[in-house]
Order: C-alpha cells, then sequence, then structure tokens
C-alpha cells in the first residue's frame, strides 16, 4: 500500500480540544502524525504538522479537515515535497535581541534571502525587559546556508545591521548531529 505526506497548517480561534480535532481525524483515517510545531499567539492557535497516512485516504481525511471550518478552524492541505538541498549543508543559530522596533525581522530576513540563506526554523518574541520594563525583541533562527555563502561576509553584514538597529546580533554553527 502507498503512503503520502502531507503537510497542513491550521490555525483558529484558541480553545480546548482543538488539537485533539486534528488529531482524532488523522488517526481515523489511519494516519501518522509525524512532527509538528503549534503555539498560541494573540488569542488564536495556529500549527505545521506533518503526516503520513495511506494514500488511498488522503482524499476523505482532506474533506472531514475541511469540515473543521463549522468549528472555526481552518485547515490547508499540501502534499510534502522533498528538499532539493543537500543533506549534509550544516545549520546554523541566529540570535538577534534588543529593544523592539519595526522593521528587525525584515532588515535581517533581506539580508538573508540576498544570500540564499534558508530559514529552517524562526521563533520571535517582545517581552519587557527586567530593570527597565522597555519592549525587548528576541529572535532565534536556524538557518542553512548555501555552499557558495561566506559566513565571516555574513556575519559582518548581521553585525553592521545590528549596530543600524541597534540589537545584538549572533550567528554560530550547530554541531551536527
Amino acid at each position: 500500500m502507498q503512503s503520502s505526506l502531507l503537510v497542513m497548517t491550521v490555525i483558529g480561534t484558541d480553545r480546548p480540544g482543538l488539537v485533539d480535532s486534528v488529531a482524532s481525524l488523522v488517526t481515523q483515517h489511519g494516519g501518522n502524525w509525524l512532527e509538528s510545531r503549534m503555539s498560541r499567539l494573540g488569542g488564536q492557535f495556529a500549527g505545521i504538522l506533518r503526516i503520513e497516512l495511506p494514500q488511498d485516504r488522503q482524499a476523505s481525511l482532506v474533506e472531514a479537515l475541511r469540515l473543521l471550518s463549522s468549528q472555526g478552524l481552518a485547515v490547508v492541505v499540501h502534499q510534502d515535497q522533498p528538499s532539493n538541498a543537500p543533506a549534509q549543508q550544516p545549520l546554523y543559530l541566529l540570535d538577534i535581541m534588543g529593544q523592539d522596533r519595526p522593521g528587525i525581522v525584515r532588515d535581517i530576513s533581506r539580508a538573508l534571502a540576498r544570500r540564499n540563506v534558508n530559514v529552517e526554523e524562526l521563533d520571535t518574541e517582545c517581552a519587557s525587559a527586567a530593570m527597565s520594563g522597555e519592549t525587548v525583541f528576541k529572535a532565534r533562527a536556524t538557518v542553512k546556508l548555501p555552499p557558495d555563502c561566506d559566513l565571516n561576509d555574513l556575519s559582518r553584514e548581521l553585525q553592521k545591521i545590528g549596530e543600524d538597529l541597534i540589537v545584538d546580533v549572533a550567528i554560530q554553527r550547530l554541531p551536527a548531529g
């Protein structure tokens, strides 16, 4: 029996049982929940997940997930697309922290995009600084550099952006494994 790999996004007003409503349908259709990232932001619950299920059950699962819209949950389903990037490319950790201001994510992501750096994962938050009470922006990203990207040049560019925005920016290679 052939299987399908699906990636889906879910979003809806946060409430107890939201994840269970998706997980139950995946299981009812013979699917296996492989991985996910989910979070509550601003009263909404959003996530992305990857599942595997028998290919002949895919259409019925997609239809069942579509019906969750009556419960206020929007689900978008895509076929999993294998990555074209070489698996051996090293990963780097990018840390950003400083006083919050508009444009931080835009300026950093623009510099990464110009160098064809792929953002594998990005987490951001704004929080009150312990002593001053000012809003502090924090970001942590896992990125994959293409073979022709010079880490020193990228690091210098990110440092310059950090100086302009008055934020600390650090990038370091993650251990393999």
